[in-house]
């Protein structure tokens, strides 16, 4: 009985210390500490941590005020961190270690109030959720990887309007929370969004309720509003406030894809190359890099509508680069641009929205041998509540479908839902009545299945069947995907592997069960049924050792 207890004791410490810690990062995740020189800052190895410097004597443009941070580890790794003023006499540097240990930096700065100032971190071990930024992996060049070498595949959503959940309440998030939670649980692990957007140019449907409309927001990242913009003024309190969205997307491990512009939607930028547009740009990148879940985006669709050229989006991305020391990953919302210049990106983004999408898919992976690839606009925009924008598919089935055939095809998908995707936006998705509410639970059960095998590590394109698409590790496991059409699928394996014995198990999209394994020998030409029942399904076939 005793010893019964003390386990129970010893299990409740553990949790309590666990939620603990939790907690702690909840709430100490955006709080600044401000610099010592002779006291380390306890950190850790891929969290944030803000260092604050108060100042007594701010100049005209204390943006504008150049300051920087030198970090260098135990090991003589250097990081150059450029740092930002944060409103009321503080500035900022923003820098996560990216590996443990000490790390001793000194500043310098055009204000004498800011340079030569010496600190250092004690960086712990990252807990074992943190897993660092997103990059490409070394010895594939078409998947993702997190800085801790374990697999990235990015299943994204776009919900442009993202950073106006919440943009006027000056003291919490909830409805970002709401919205984001329910990505998180739905298995979406990237969410494409905009640093600023103002509003839409198609019509609105007059059903729309006001507490779902997100258009023409009173926020503005410059100084006046969109309307009678000042654009030699930040706002800095904005920034503040998208600090809280980037931040909680990092606690619950999901990228954010930030278009730093858009072109499309109304928004009254400053004339590009002008002081004040590179003001805000610089801004941008020196206030989010640290972030190390992160992916920059120059524009969304960054050539269309007239605003920029080619040589404008080079001119950006070689300040980005120049700017951003922890050397983020960089795309552009144009496949245009990317197919022209992929010298230029580290990923590619294409927007094709053709009916054949496997096969057009796998063109674009012909064309760019050497770069991961999202699809970040198929044309499918599942069908809300409310009508805001079409495309050419509505039917969360058949939106599925085309995001199943960018995976099978080597790519990643992007998700689009009306009622998030831009101006309209419904946080609370579970107090719809059941049969307006997304089907965000395909892309759980997607989520769950490329873990399962590693899909991203599978070889993309090869045949291996008289119907359907194939992935395959080239040894024992064989995926494929039958076509709603297909009765049954005959498979092609190996002539080295006949004799042996295999299995294969159907596996369910739509409410992600599995069949029981159904084992056959390996003939020259095997075949399995496909279970009864609407849409299309994948079939895992694993071969047995000897």
């Amino acid at each position: 009985m005793n010893q019964t207890i003390g386990r129970k004791q010893l299990l409740i410490l553990a949790l309590v210390q666990l939620l603990s810690e939790s907690l702690v990062d909840l709430v100490t995740a955006t709080e600044i500490v401000q610099h010592q020189s002779n006291q380390p800052i306890v950190a850790r190895q891929y969290d944030v941590v803000d260092i604050g410097f108060r100042v007594e004597n701010l100049s005209s443009q204390p943006v504008d005020v150049e300051f920087t941070a030198t970090f260098e580890s135990e090991s003589g790794e250097q990081l150059t961190v450029p740092g930002f003023y944060n409103g009321k006499n503080e500035y900022l540097i923003r820098f996560t270690p990216p590996s443990a240990g000490i790390w001793k930096y000194v500043t310098s700065s055009s204000l004498k109030e800011l340079d030569d100032k010496n600190g250092k971190l004690n960086a712990t071990l990252a807990r074992p959720s943190r897993n660092g930024g997103v990059v490409i992996d070394p010895k594939s060049p078409r998947q993702f990887r997190y800085e801790n070498g374990k697999s990235y595949f990015p299943i994204a959503f776009e919900s442009d309007w993202l950073f106006a959940l919440d943009a006027e309440n000056e003291s919490d998030i909830p409805n970002t929370r709401k919205l984001v939670d329910t990505l998180s649980e739905s298995g979406f692990n990237q969410i494409v969004m905009n640093v600023f957007a103002y509003d839409v140019n198609w019509e609105k449907d007059e059903r729309l309720i006001p507490k779902y409309e997100y258009g023409s927001p009173k926020v503005f990242p410059f100084g006046g509003n969109n309307d009678s913009p000042e654009h030699s003024q930040l706002n800095i309190e904005y920034f503040k406030r998208l600090d809280r969205v980037i931040d909680y997307l990092d606690q619950k491990g999901i990228v954010a894809h930030l278009m730093i512009y858009v072109w499309n939607k109304r928004v009254n930028w400053p004339e590009a190359d002008s002081e004040a547009d590179n003001r805000y740009f610089d801004y941008v990148v020196k206030r989010y890099q640290a972030y190390p879940n992160l992916v920059w985006d120059v524009s969304k669709e960054a050539l269309g509508y007239g605003h920029s050229d080619v040589t404008y989006i080079h001119r950006r991305i070689e300040r980005l680069r120049q700017i951003d020391a922890f050397k983020r990953l960089i795309t552009v919302h144009a496949y245009g641009y990317c197919k022209k210049y992929p010298e230029k990106i580290d990923f590619v983004s294409v927007q094709l929205w053709s009916s054949e999408l496997y096969s057009v898919m796998r063109n674009v992976c012909a064309d760019m041998p050497k770069k991961p690839i999202l699809n970040i606009e198929h044309g499918g925009y599942e069908k809300g509540p409310y009508v805001v924008f079409t495309g050419n598919y509505t039917s969360p089935e058949v939106c599925l479908e085309r995001a199943w055939q960018c995976v099978f095809a080597g790519t990643y998908p992007t998700h689009y839902w009306q009622g998030a995707a831009w101006n309209v936006v419904i946080p609370d998705i579970d107090a719809l009545a059941p049969e307006k509410r997304p089907r965000l639970d395909y892309y759980r059960h997607m989520q769950m299945f490329v873990d399962k095998y590693d899909v991203g590590r599978l070889i993309a394109g090869d045949k291996k069947s008289n119907a359907g698409f194939s992935l395959h590790n080239g040894k024992n496991l064989y995926i494929y995907y039958v076509p709603k059409e297909c009765d049954f699928i005959g498979i092609r394996l190996p002539s080295e592997l006949r004799g042996q014995k295999m299995t294969g198990t159907w596996f369910n999209p739509f409410d992600g069960s599995f069949n029981d394994p159904e084992e056959q020998e390996i003939v020259q030409w095997p075949a399995f049924t496909k279970p009864v029942g609407e849409g299309f399904r994948m079939l895992v076939v694993e071969i047995k050792p000897d």
